[in-house]
């Protein structure tokens, strides 16, 4: 049998199936065998986790099929594709997908992008924006939501990297996490994500957020409020304004907020 290599960064990306639905998988893979292949990338395997697992457990042999990739990147777009064909994913799943999509697709192409942005020098077509618009095609959304999710994906990263549970539990919808949090992080302090992280896994995050109005001091409250009151003016003003001074002016406010939080 193959020395087949788990890699955690490829497995976190399947969604993983529930109790009964992999009991449902296993009792037909032992009673009628594995009629699909274990899919590697050289030795490591990139489809078919389950399969494995459950042929692991019970000593059943297997048939393999080897797929050539040029890099890491290319890999994860394949799963992502072929994970997107197959299965129904919760909007989370799906633009945690479009955001490593996106940010796998910009390394791939980094080299071609720095040579292109030489070559044409002047022009306003950078390939980052012709990345977010291609994705945006493919997955009928928007190249804002695009730019958006690969933040978020990143964040959701990030907080694995510290503690592989915590991301599995976003991913899963054991744990909500509003996407704007999640953006927000991409800011963050490896200490504030790493935080972040220990209460998902602790599930004091998840209290914290169902009893909002015991844990919010009055500083929190009164930051809560003054945002709201900003929100809801600037979408009065966006009706009536020009979206530039807006995007100015909001860009000021978040340089004194960020100063402000250096001086603390």
């Amino acid at each position: 049998m193959e020395n087949i290599i788990i890699d955690e960064e490829f497995k976190a990306l399947l969604p993983e199936l529930d109790a009964e639905t992999f009991a449902g998988l296993e009792e037909n893979i032992v009673n009628n065998g594995v009629r699909d292949p274990i899919i590697l990338w050289g030795d490591i395997l990139i489809d078919g986790y389950n399969r494995y697992a459950i042929c692991q457990k019970h000593g059943l042999t297997f048939n393999t099929v080897k797929m050539e990739f040029s890099s890491r990147e290319e890999v994860l777009i394949w799963i992502i594709n072929n994970q997107i064909t197959r299965r129904n994913l919760t909007p989370i799943q799906l633009a945690h997908f479009r955001g490593v999509h996106y940010r796998a697709d910009k390394i791939i192409r980094g080299t071609y992008d720095r040579e292109s942005k030489k070559d044409h020098k002047g022009q306003n077509d950078p390939y980052e924006i012709t990345t977010a618009n291609r994705l945006a095609d493919k997955y009928s959304v928007s190249a804002k939501t695009i730019k958006r999710n690969s933040r978020m994906s990143a964040a959701i990263d990030s907080i694995g990297e510290f503690i592989p549970e915590a991301k599995r539990k976003i991913l899963s919808g054991a744990v909500r996490i509003d996407k704007n949090v999640l953006e927000g992080l991409s800011v963050a302090s490896p200490e504030e994500i790493a935080y972040l992280a220990a209460q998902i896994e602790d599930g004091s995050y998840e209290k914290k957020k169902n009893d909002v109005s015991k844990v919010m001091n009055p500083f929190e409250e009164a930051i809560l409020k003054i945002s709201g009151d900003l929100f809801s003016e600037l979408k009065k003003q966006a009706k009536e304004g020009s979206s530039k001074e807006l995007k100015t002016a909001l860009r000021s406010y978040i340089i004194m907020l960020e100063d402000l939080y250096k001086k603390l």
